[in-house]
């Protein structure tokens, strides 16, 4: 099939999810004669995720982050959307790669991947569909070294600013990403691209990490936590204003790119910023249920099969082990959802192989049943499997290749 997102919605009951105990096993009859592991993409609660994220960016338009997705068919049928624009992506191969068929992608990371560099630097079309991100002078050095400025074409580039916050007392909030924070870190930078030959100055980027990526829902500390995002809104509001409106005097930018899923509504009202930036809503990684602002549902998921029964209060499955990045603790482990109240053990979690199931369902499962998992991230379960099935209540109607699947594997 080819996935329309802006179809009427069809045999699915909207929000068929808040009732888990007609939803999972409609899911699990989808699949029933699909052998495990299998993924699958529930497509009205992907629907939902799309539409109730362009509600949230108030007419802002919304830049796809490919890295939380990694599906070529859940792209184009986000980007068909009113409300979408653009991609983020996350390595340079892979934004060569999706530039056969889209028009504007961003890099969201410096790049040292020299064959890419020479691969872009020596296509024009190309180059004019992706901008590069930079945040010092040696990677603008680097592109040179590739391809010296007289033997190629103009390669945009956008600025990557830091977007943390310096608390007084307590530092350092946020992940370390750029190390321009100040504005006159950024300005320097700009005016070095803007007396350079061979790169174009486009695009601003600034992403809060601290706010976007930091659930406030979790019932441990939320109220500092809400502290902390309030009072690092109001000084980045202040900063990246002051740096949108110095760079609009050194050159012409086409963008200011800002936030994520978790920070759609505060960053689309800041006013210099032009679009938003959002990925992991759509697919809903466990991750992104600890929110107040809004309840994705559950659109991306994998079951595996019970293969043993080590006591009677334990179920085992067949593989799990699909951590995902960030610090190693318990909230990367995929989540087990279905049938509720299961739990890994926390001596083993879940397994490369196989992964123990303790609790109150753990005593009902047989030999062959289907467990039902979230990942805690949204992009990273497409690095384990090489398609989803595309379900609408206990029916499949099609399936999408993963990166993997299409033979692609980028990082």
């Amino acid at each position: 099939m080819s996935l329309d997102l802006l179809a009427a919605s069809a045999p699915t009951p909207a929000e068929a999810w808040h009732d888990p105990a007609t939803y999972w096993p409609a899911r699990s009859a989808a699949v029933a004669d699909l052998s495990a592991p299998v993924a699958s993409i529930d497509v009205e609660a992907l629907r939902h995720n799309a539409l109730d994220l362009v509600v949230r960016s108030s007419g802002v338009p919304i830049r796809v982050a490919s890295k939380s997705i990694r599906v070529r068919e859940v792209l184009d049928a986000t980007l068909r959307m009113p409300g979408y624009r653009g991609i983020l992506a996350f390595t340079l191969a892979e934004a060569l790669w999706l530039a056969e068929d889209h028009d504007d992608i961003v890099l969201g990371y410096p790049t040292a991947d020299r064959a890419a560099l020479a691969a872009l630097a020596a296509d024009g079309a190309k180059a004019a569909r992706i901008t590069l991100m930079v945040d010092e002078v040696a990677q603008l050095d680097l592109v040179d070294a590739v391809a010296p400025p007289g033997t190629r074409c103009e390669i945009r580039v956008a600025i990557d600013a830091d977007a943390s916050w310096r608390a007084p007392v307590l530092g350092h909030i946020g992940v370390r990403r750029s190390p321009l924070h100040e504005p006159g870190d950024v300005t320097r930078l700009a005016r070095h691209i803007a007396s350079r030959e061979g790169f174009a100055l486009v695009g601003l980027m600034m992403y809060e990490a601290q706010i976007a990526g930091q659930p406030d829902d979790t019932g441990r500390g939320d109220g500092v936590i809400r502290w902390m995002q309030r009072r690092s809104g109001q000084e980045l509001l202040d900063r990246r204003g002051a740096i949108v409106a110095a760079l609009r005097e050194i050159a012409t930018l086409e963008f200011v790119n800002g936030g994520g899923t978790g920070s759609l509504e505060s960053t689309a009202s800041d006013l210099a910023v032009t679009e938003t930036t959002a990925g992991s809503g759509l697919l809903a990684g466990h991750l992104f249920d600890l929110y107040r602002a809004f309840t994705p549902a559950p659109a991306a998921a994998f079951a595996l099969d019970v293969v043993r029964r080590p006591t009677a209060d334990i179920a085992t499955v067949l593989g799990g082990g699909w951590i995902a990045s960030g610090p190693p603790v318990a909230s990367r482990q995929p989540l087990p959802v279905w049938p509720e109240g299961l739990r890994t053990l926390a001596r083993e979690g879940a397994g490369e192989v196989q992964t123990p199931l303790q609790g109150a369902a753990a005593g009902g499962l047989a030999i062959g049943n289907r467990v039902w998992f979230r990942h805690a991230k949204s992009g990273e379960l497409a690095e384990r499997v090489d398609r989803y099935v595309l379900t609408t209540g206990d029916r499949v109607v099609g399936e999408a290749a993963t990166y993997r699947g299409e033979g692609k594997s980028f990082l």
